[in-house]
């Protein structure tokens, strides 16, 4: 729907290291930048991005793409999407034909589903604003509270009136019911649940008499919203959430990432606390890199975005030691990933939306500076308080706390820990290490059986098992590897000339590549493969080809992310590799000889490689039906057999001696 050569400009114009930062902490390592991999837990970066080559590669779990799959993957959108986001990001216009009643019905839920949330957040908006009931009711509820008319518009809540206005408006504008509502008995989770259906077939508000807090994607589009009630009424709940759909799970989210990642980024430290109007009310106060956890209990997923933009998180506590208490567990979840824990205990009485609209920026960040402890401090003090001098209440805080340190990943870390609670508690420090190393022996004892487990010795030693990259589940074949090889070639550089014929014909890399493989017969053994040779045969004469772009930009996500996989490199040689010595004091810089200085010689090598693999492979092949024919006395395929073995041992033998005698015979 989008031509290729508005394509081109896109990701011409895209900086994949811009719109990654968006979403992960990038720092710089060489020429390529390092995070956090956002796809899977972890908590040593071996997420790469590679601003020359415009990929992305996890060489923990195996994901890589190029900029729009980025965008694919981490807003589950379509390439379509993906590449409308990028578009208006980078302000290239796009001109598409009118998609026809199919192609619109076509549309994935998901897209029909933004749609519907972006409009409800302008008519939620537009009621608090505009409307007499808005304004009277929802806006100066928001006042009251403290807010500021420029901190509304920031977090653009909304109102919902007492009626089924928005499900009437909605109807009007022509919007499909399965994507108001949420019937799960029909579509699972398909739909918004902006509405709700009645028993006899009619829509109603599922926010209605409440204001509205929108959650945001991290690129800003809306996702879900919750509703909150501005009178205490015991017979409905304070906040109604969006139900669980493609788009939102109140449990993986946080409020206020969106409009929180550039402060949290750029401080190295997110505020975590438990409302919305908290969020809103530390903004309002001069402090941006706060999210919250929405009311409930603290979930992995929620971790895990955090970590992306920062390894230092300060928890904020109201004065409820009965909440503390309860929120112990979701700290232990956050040292188990590795990140750095403050906790800061507001005043009695206080909560962090209070304590934020009755201080001033700098008060509020002179109370958090002189406050907040590590946790493992905090929890010692707060349970050697409740335990006094009961024996064995003391002795379930010493567990407790021991419990809290051994889940710490790193062991200088959790030295530290033992050292301070050794002291804190009066207890030898090697008591607590043992029972450390007991419990972490015990973690890893249960873990399953392809989790690396540590030895007796070294189990509080482990900082972290290495990831295993998603490819090595299995090993390639020597065939695949060799052509795993040459196709990578061909999306390198099948664009170059690898020589000229006597009548001046230039013969393309992948094109002499393809020829050769024709001419001996010899396929790819996967549909990928051979969709990439099918690719580059039927484009590669087309004007302006470039093999990279073309397959990296390919339409095919799986083959776009094939040859994003060709593309990257693990390791790449240091600058101090490209500096030349001239003198003692003195050295210059020079151009390191790279594949595409060498590409006749380097095709040649490859080409020779898989065939001798081939060739040998046939060899063996014919050894083992050698030995069948032998054990069933077929002397006419013995010697069928024996006729043409020694043909293509002399295939090997030359193929050996063009190789300079390089290959060893397995």
């Amino acid at each position: 729907m989008i031509p290729r050569d508005t394509v081109d400009k896109i990701f011409s114009a895209a900086r994949i290291e811009e719109v990654i930062s968006d979403y992960v902490t990038l720092k710089k390592r060489g020429a390529n930048l390092i995070g956090l991999c956002p796809f899977h837990d972890e908590k040593t970066g071996s997420f790469t991005v590679s601003p020359s080559k415009g990929i992305y590669k996890c060489f923990g779990c195996g994901k890589s793409g190029h900029v729009a799959g980025f965008l694919m993957e981490i807003e589950q959108c379509s390439y379509y999407e993906a590449l409308k986001m990028l578009a208006q990001r980078y302000h290239i216009p796009v001109e598409e034909r009118d998609l026809t009643p199919e192609e619109q019905q076509n549309l994935d839920d998901r897209e029909s589903m933004f749609i519907v949330n972006e409009w409800s957040n302008k008519w939620f908006q537009h009621q608090l604003w505009e409307t007499n009931e808005g304004q009277a009711i929802g806006l100066s509820y928001l006042r009251e509270r403290g807010l500021r008319d420029d901190i509304i518009h920031k977090f653009q809540l909304g109102y919902s009136p007492d009626k089924s206005l928005l499900s009437i408006e909605a109807k009007k504008q022509g919007f499909i019911e399965k994507y108001l509502v949420n019937d799960s008995q029909n579509e699972p989770y398909i739909g918004t649940g902006v509405c709700l259906k009645s028993e006899d077939g009619r829509l109603y508000d599922r926010f209605h008499s409440r204001v509205i807090f929108p959650f945001f994607s991290q690129s800003g589009k809306v996702i879900g919203f919750a509703g909150r009630i501005m009178k205490h009424n015991d017979k409905v709940g304070k906040y109604v959430n969006s139900p669980t759909s493609p788009l939102f799970e109140k449990h993986d989210c946080l409020y206020g990432l969106y409009q929180a990642k550039q402060a949290i980024a750029r401080l190295n430290r997110c505020y975590l606390v438990e409302g919305q109007m908290d969020v809103i009310s530390m903004h309002q106060a001069g402090i941006e890199n706060v999210v919250a956890s929405g009311g409930t209990s603290l979930t992995n997923p929620q971790i895990r975005l955090m970590h992306r933009f920062t390894n230092n998180i300060t928890v904020l506590y109201d004065g409820d030691k009965a909440g503390i208490k309860a929120a112990l567990r979701g700290i232990d979840m956050i040292l188990e990933e590795g990140i750095n824990v403050k906790v800061l205990l507001l005043p009695e009485g206080e909560d962090p939306d209070s304590f934020a609209r009755s201080h001033t920026s700098d008060e509020l960040m002179a109370y958090i500076e002189s406050n907040q402890t590590d946790f493992i401090r905090f929890k010692t003090k707060l349970l050697s308080e409740e335990a006094g001098n009961d024996p064995l209440r003391r002795s379930e805080l010493i567990r407790s706390v021991v419990q809290s340190i051994a889940v710490i990943p790193d062991l200088i870390t959790r030295q530290v820990y033992l050292k301070d609670c050794a002291s804190l508690l009066d207890m030898q420090e090697m008591v607590l290490t043992r029972e450390v190393q007991k419990l972490r022996r015990e973690k890893y004892s249960k873990a399953p059986a392809t989790t690396e487990k540590p030895s007796e010795e070294t189990a509080p030693a482990q900082v972290e098992s290495q990831p295993t990259p998603a490819a090595s589940s299995s090993a390639p074949s020597r065939f695949d590897e060799n052509m795993l090889n040459l196709l990578q070639v061909i999306v390198r550089y099948g664009e170059k000339i690898l020589f000229q014929t006597e009548d001046g014909t230039p013969i393309l890399v992948g094109e002499y590549i393809i020829s050769e493989l024709q001419g001996d017969e010899i396929l790819p053994k996967t549909d990928i493969q051979q969709l990439l040779l099918s690719e580059y045969r039927n484009h590669y004469k087309e004007t302006g080809f470039i093999a990279t772009n073309f397959f990296m930009r390919h339409p095919n996500t799986a083959l776009s992310q094939f040859a994003v996989d060709l593309m990257a490199d693990k390791y790449q040689l240091s600058r101090i590799y490209s500096r030349q010595y001239v003198s003692e004091n003195t050295s210059k810089n020079v151009d390191l000889p790279t594949d595409a200085d060498h590409l006749p010689e380097l095709v040649s090598r490859l080409l020779l490689e898989l065939k001798f693999t081939v060739v040998n492979e046939r060899i063996n092949a014919l050894q083992q039906e050698l030995l069948q024919a032998q054990s069933e006395q077929n002397w006419e395929k013995i010697q069928a057999i024996l006729q043409t073995q020694p043909t293509l041992m002399d295939v090997r033998t030359a193929i050996c001696k063009a190789l300079g005698n390089r290959v060893i015979t397995m």
